[in-house]
């Protein structure tokens, strides 16, 4: 357990409290790209409890700003983009992508106030279809070598979806390995196809047993959570026999993001990002190792369970996530359909938009929260004492964080770790785009 004040140092993350200053050190998803396509490419974000408007000017170069015009407080996310800005339709007041104001047309022939006024500006970036912001001070951190990053444009896809409670709940269930045998378990074992949200039903690595029967039958992992130079890694082993064993390695992206197997083909990149201190977006980059994907068919199924243009999904607690008794009792642990990510979204965001973590009791399964949750608090204290936290990297230290390795797969019983490590190799040797990238 812990105390009121130790769970508000690590959920409240608005500007100036100790985790939102800590978050503000790097590098943020703010919006996918594609909602910058179209003839008004405006968007209003917000982002750490900042309230933001996004756009690309005349030329295509994207620009954040405060939403809020200095002159009178009107919402630049109605702004009109013309004469190489954003202009505010109240008095006509133009900005840049930097912040300066160009124009005040209204104010008398010969003003200077123009001149005096600067709009907060922040830098953004895209990225594998991700427009990232830096809301902190000083230069932002370089961005690590991982694969989302490293793939070319044909071998990622981006997504999101809105979830609503607080970021780091939402965050630890991809740091909690125990749950999947539960939470993500089918009574019967299908072939994957094409439809969102079935990775537990594809086959493991070097094995013919779906996920889905791992999942269901071996429900007593031995979890082993390692320091990496990244974050945490966490490989986690459910004996299957006395030959074999089903190895799952996941990771940990430190401030606030993880990376697992989707299947023997493709890994997710996950962030989950506060809108505020009781909601939050998760944002996924999907990498494929062999062909490229299709964008169009990934983005159509996804659609199907969430709605434009805020990504808010179709299930929620408005409709009890779908909850059905009879398929809880004949199909699925939950009741709740076949897409595990309405699984996950009821078990967060049924703890309460905020986690109230002073009732909770902690199992050995939960080694990886519990690590994580060290790693977060030494990181706010780093901050506050005016040192540098992990992952604020410079060239140099962003080019080695390479990958992480993630696989899912069924090795030798009692084998070394050299048998995960063999499996990622591999699939990186027969990812074209990987022997380029080196």
């Amino acid at each position: 357990m812990m105390s009121d004040e130790q769970n508000a140092l690590i959920t409240r993350i608005t500007p100036g409290t100790p985790a939102g200053n800590l978050l503000r050190r790097y590098w943020q998803p703010a919006a996918l790209a594609i909602e910058l396509e179209g003839a008004r490419p405006i968007r209003p974000v917000r982002l750490l409890g900042q309230n933001l408007v996004l756009f690309r000017d005349g030329s295509g170069a994207l620009g954040l700003l405060d939403r809020d015009c200095p002159h009178r407080g009107a919402d630049l996310a109605f702004g009109r983009l013309e004469d190489g800005g954003l202009r505010c339709p109240f008095h006509g007041w133009l900005f840049d992508r930097t912040g300066r104001c160009l124009q005040t047309p209204a104010e008398p022939d010969g003003s200077k106030l123009c001149e005096r006024i600067r709009q907060n500006s922040y830098p953004v970036v895209e990225r594998a279809g991700i427009i990232f912001a830096y809301l902190g001070e000083g230069e932002p951190p370089a961005f690590p070598a991982l694969d989302c990053f490293v793939a070319p444009d044909s071998h990622v896809f981006a997504f999101k979806g809105l979830i609503d409670c607080n970021w780091l709940q939402a965050l630890e269930v991809g740091i909690d390995p125990a749950h999947a045998s539960f939470l993500h378990r089918f009574f019967e074992d299908e072939e994957q196809d094409a439809a969102y949200g079935r990775q537990f039903r594809a086959t493991s690595a070097d094995s013919d047993m779906p996920m889905t029967r791992v999942l269901r039958e071996f429900d007593r992992p031995d979890i082993t959570v390692e320091p990496a130079e990244f974050g945490l890694r966490l490989v986690t082993r459910r004996a299957l026999s006395k030959e074999s064993t089903h190895v799952r390695v996941t990771n940990v992206l430190f401030p606030q993001a993880f990376v697992i197997p989707l299947s023997s083909e493709m890994t997710i990149t996950q962030w989950h990002v506060p809108v505020d201190d009781k909601s939050c977006y998760w944002y996924a980059i999907f990498t494929s190792f062999t062909g490229p994907v299709d964008k169009d068919q990934m983005r159509t199924q996804r659609l199907k369970l969430y709605e434009l243009p805020d990504y808010r999904p179709r299930m929620g607690r408005f409709n009890d996530y779908g909850f059905d008794p009879y398929e809880q009792a004949t199909k699925t642990y939950t009741g709740m359909g076949d897409d595990i990510n309405v699984h996950d979204q009821w078990a967060i965001e049924s703890q309460g938009r905020i986690q109230d973590r002073t009732r909770e009791h902690l199992g050995q399964t939960d080694k990886g929260i519990v690590a994580y949750r060290r790693l977060l608090v030494t990181a706010i204290g780093a901050v506050e004492r005016g040192e540098t936290p992990m992952m604020i990297l410079d060239a140099a230290q962003a080019a080695a964080i390479i990958g992480p390795a993630t696989m899912d797969g069924v090795g030798p019983a009692g084998g070394p770790d050299s048998y995960w490590v063999k499996v990622d190799a591999r699939r990186r040797e027969s990812a074209p785009w990987y022997q380029t990238a080196e």
